[in-house]
């Protein structure tokens, strides 16, 4: 399974390994994918909850689009 999400507010590689660190805390993780260029992030898994997913985005004080 993969997940897309729009991320908004990174500007530097710092803010990508926070996103990257903050959505492989989610359980069901298994890979995630992190581009400033795209601002987006790509989460592979088994099963994966797009909910939890976007909260760990929010919580490590990023936006969604």
């Amino acid at each position: 399974m993969e997940v897309q999400l729009g991320v908004e507010g990174m500007t530097c590689g710092g803010c990508v390994l926070s996103v990257e660190k903050a959505l492989a805390r989610v359980p069901g993780v298994k890979k995630v994918t992190v581009s400033l260029e795209k601002k987006e992030a790509v989460v592979e898994g088994d099963t994966l909850d797009r909910t939890r997913l976007e909260g760990a985005v929010l919580d490590a004080g990023y936006e969604l689009r």
